[in-house]
């Protein structure tokens, strides 16, 4: 018998994660939404002013979650999931 993988239905997912870039972008950051196959969807975030300050965030479970699955905040408490990463991926100098 061959093992198929499940297909996972993740539009909810990618509706909580696109609705976060929208509001990442206020921030000044780069949030670019990655579906893998198989997997659950990310957003790849990022400051623009410093590549190297990046973040994997997943939406599951009504919640954001960095990929160390430590949570951020609710998905329906957007702005303040944008806020706690825009703090985390800021520069010395951009003063937010």
């Amino acid at each position: 018998m061959t093992h198929r993988p499940e297909i996972v239905d993740t539009q909810a997912e990618q509706q909580d994660l696109e609705r976060l870039a929208t509001e990442l972008s206020q921030h000044g950051l780069r949030a670019e939404l990655c579906v893998p196959s198989g997997k659950l969807p990310y957003l790849h975030v990022s400051n623009p002013e410093a590549s190297v300050l990046s973040e994997r965030v997943y939406a599951q479970a009504d919640s954001f979650w960095y990929s160390w699955a430590q949570r951020i905040a609710g998905c329906d408490d957007v702005p303040a999931a944008a806020a706690t990463l825009g703090r985390v991926l800021r520069t010395a100098g951009s003063g937010e």
